[in-house]
């Protein structure tokens, strides 16, 4: 209508010579076409619009997509009956989800006779999202409508008559929100949609829309589509080297793609270059970045459209050496409540820059390094160090917890934090539950440690790997509890805190023991014997002869392991240390075992377990009733051997100390023998091997669980340093 209220336009029709006005569909043939009163002559084309087929080209073979493609085949049925259906596919940038669903589509191309739509509703472009009446006017005129209504909602309505009863397909690629995709849904009963988006658009399950997340590629799928783009034979020559390249891609199909334009321009260069070249974290994005189009360009976009707080949060995450962290540990970075951080994570997982997981929340693969190069604004800044010191307070905090309630009397050195004390009232509901968090966060225990160190935070390295004793004496993470206490050795060391700098040559001498470097372990203890008898502290002393015992007794200089641990023992009892004194008196029978003296073993061992159970020291009376049960072995005493055995191991599954479980189950499988019992001794070896098969996939003890595995007889461990007590 113009503003007289008269129609823009009316199309009078041979057929009949009936008038209709308003937006219509030619079905025949234009007579005339009157617009503002003036007759327009009508187009010249005498054939219909085509069917529209729209869709992007895309491979004919899609790589690594075989679930996915079978969740859309799931949803889209036989395609024999009436049922409109939307799919939502969402995933981070880069994951393919495109191709994806561009691939589904021409796949069924048969079943949509009446046209496929597609549309980017482009909801990262630099001029903004795509404004639907666009879009609409776009399908209207494929349909033959023109000119197409300009109000949005009147296109909507035409849009919905216009497909009443099509079999067509529609991809709305790149949606922004929910609100975008809605008035481009058709109005057929046999329309299939799919919408592709960064974000979630969990809006359109109101309408009963399927959601489908997809994810990195496979190795071995990421693996191909590298040989599909550079060539089988270059890939087949360094098959390590073509790993290596698509896990530092993070198996991102565009990342790969990228990766092999570099590659496929450099026939002669060797991929271990590319390789290599891509181990450089802070050249990673750069690389994987083509005429200004790559993962970094598409991160951005995703970052770009966060709100402050969300992007605030974003960078802080960056400053974090983890990719994977616990909900405190998020809110510790950016100092938030848990109810002020639940919708910045929601905002950061909506558009796939935070991954949730079972407890904890992760930033994927290139996705960190996005992070990080985003938190270099403020790394050096009071907000930065700020968050750091958060973070490592709060981990510091969590262990020393953990520690006062699995190991109290080791619990003696000091803590600081960078502001006041966060310890919490009640952190773990028993041993159990703080043993789990201890083995749960082992790793990222060992990055906070580097972590602290690098940012020149010493103090609070070497009290996290003072605190992080009873994982170590649990959980035996050989390499980790070496590596540890040389990086809190100099760190006490640097600030020159005497208890800390003797505390971590005692216990890292344990851990270099029992990695099997005894020599340096001695080295350590005897620094560790100068240090304390130079201050006059008795009890360090003791410490350290109790850590040279056991350097001795690994030697088999037994009799020297006895004077150590004689003496030890005297120092801790004039000191009033009955559990100490135990745990001496406890290495000492050990000792007369390994010498072949299980008669004289059996009375010291029986003492040492009355006194550690006095004292409530559940874990190391455990360990006293394996040694009894090895010393009445073999004396022939087996049922009290078993006896002792049967305890003892229900006692350390209790505690979830595997590795003692372990060796446990071994020693009833050698008892079992001596009785004759051949089956129920394969039983219990079985039984051993699978906790130290169990063991053996744990981060940092790999080496160690492997060799105890292999051994062909498994001694018992020493008697754990005195700094356990």
């Amino acid at each position: 209508m113009n503003e007289m209220g008269e129609p823009l336009f009316t199309v009078r029709n041979s057929a009949a010579g009936a008038r209709v006005s308003g937006p219509v569909v030619q079905a025949g043939q234009i007579r005339d076409l009157t617009v503002y009163g003036q007759t327009v002559a009508p187009p010249t084309a005498t054939s219909a619009l085509p069917v529209p087929r729209q869709l992007p080209s895309a491979s004919r073979h899609l790589l690594g997509r075989e679930d996915d493609l079978a969740f859309l085949e799931g949803e889209l049925g036989s395609g024999d009956g009436a049922g409109e259906m939307t799919v939502v596919v969402t995933g981070p940038a880069g994951t393919g989800k495109t191709a994806l669903a561009v691939h589904w589509l021409r796949r069924h191309a048969d079943r949509f006779p009446d046209g496929q739509f597609y549309a980017d509703l482009r909801a990262h472009a630099a001029g903004g999202p795509a404004d639907p009446a666009e879009v609409l006017g776009g399908f209207l005129r494929a349909l033959g409508v023109a000119p197409e209504p300009c109000e949005a909602a009147e296109a909507a309505a035409l849009w919905r008559s216009l497909t009443a009863g099509r079999r067509i397909g529609v991809l709305l690629d790149n949606a922004a929100t929910a609100e975008q995709v809605r008035p481009l849904l058709p109005g057929s009963e046999y329309a299939v949609v799919v919408v592709t988006s960064r974000r979630r658009l969990t809006g359109l399950g109101l309408g009963g829309a399927a959601f489908h997340q997809v994810g990195p590629l496979s190795r071995s799928a990421a693996v191909r589509l590298l040989a599909q783009g550079v060539g089988a034979g270059r890939v087949d020559r360094e098959p390590e080297a073509a790993v290596l390249v698509v896990e530092r891609c993070a198996r991102l199909p565009l990342a790969v793609r990228l990766a092999v334009a570099r590659i496929a321009a450099r026939p002669a260069l060797p991929l271990a270059v590319t390789a290599e070249a891509l181990g450089l974290e802070s050249r990673r994005l750069a690389l994987l970045d083509v005429g200004g189009e790559g993962v970094r360009h598409a991160l951005d976009a995703s970052f770009e459209g966060l709100g402050a707080g969300a992007a605030r949060l974003y960078r802080l995450l960056g400053l974090l050496p983890f990719s994977v962290l616990t909900p405190d540990v998020l809110c510790a970075v950016g100092g938030l409540e848990p109810a002020e951080a639940e919708p910045l994570v929601d905002e950061l997982a909506d558009v796939h820059l935070l991954e949730e997981t079972e407890g904890g929340f992760r930033l994927h693969g290139l996705v960190k390094l996005h992070a990080r190069a985003h938190a270099d604004a403020i790394r050096d800044r009071p907000e930065g160090r700020a968050a750091v010191d958060r973070v490592l307070d709060r981990y510091l905090a969590s262990t020393t917890a953990a520690e006062a309630l699995l190991s109290p009397s080791h619990r003696t050195l000091r803590r600081d934090y960078a502001a006041e004390p966060v310890l919490r009232e009640g952190e773990f509901a028993d041993e159990a539950a703080a043993l789990g968090w201890l083995e749960a966060e082992i790793e990222r225990l060992a990055g906070a440690v580097r972590w602290a160190a690098a940012t020149g935070r010493a103090a609070t390295a070497w009290q996290l790997v003072d605190a992080m004793w009873p994982a170590f004496l649990r959980l035996r993470p050989a390499a980790l509890w070496v590596e540890l206490h040389r990086i809190g050795r100099t760190a006490a060391r640097s600030v020159g805190h005497r208890d800390g700098e003797l505390r971590m040559l005692t216990s890292g001498g344990a851990g270099l023991r029992n990695a099997g470097a005894t020599e340096e372990a001695a080295e350590w203890y005897a620094e560790a014997l100068h240090l304390a008898r130079a201050a006059g502290d008795p009890l360090a002393e003791a410490d350290a002869l109790y850590g040279l015992s056991q350097t001795h007794r690994t030697a088999g200089r037994l009799a020297q392991a006895a004077d150590c641990l004689r003496t030890a023992a005297d120092l801790r009892e004039a000191c009033g240390y009955l559990r100490g004194t135990a745990l001496a008196r406890l290495a000492l029978g050990d000792v007369r075992l390994a010498d072949g003296r299980p008669a004289e073993a059996v009375p010291v061992i029986a003492d040492a377990y009355r006194d550690l159970t006095a004292v409530r020291a559940v874990y190391e009376a455990a360990r006293a009733l394996a040694f009894l049960g090895q010393a009445q072995a073999a004396l022939g005493a087996y049922d009290e051997a078993g006896r002792c055995y049967a305890e003892a191991l229900a006692r350390f599954r209790a505690s979830r100390a595997r590795h003692w479980e372990a060796r446990v189950l071994r020693l009833l499988a050698d008892l079992a023998r001596d009785r004759g019992d051949l089956t129920g001794a394969a039983t219990r070896q079985q039984e051993s091997a699978s906790v130290y098969a169990a063991l053996s996939a744990r981060a940092g003890d790999r080496r160690a669980a492997v060799t105890a595995v292999d051994a062909p007889v498994l001694p018992l461990p020493p008697s754990e340093p005195p700094s356990a007590g």
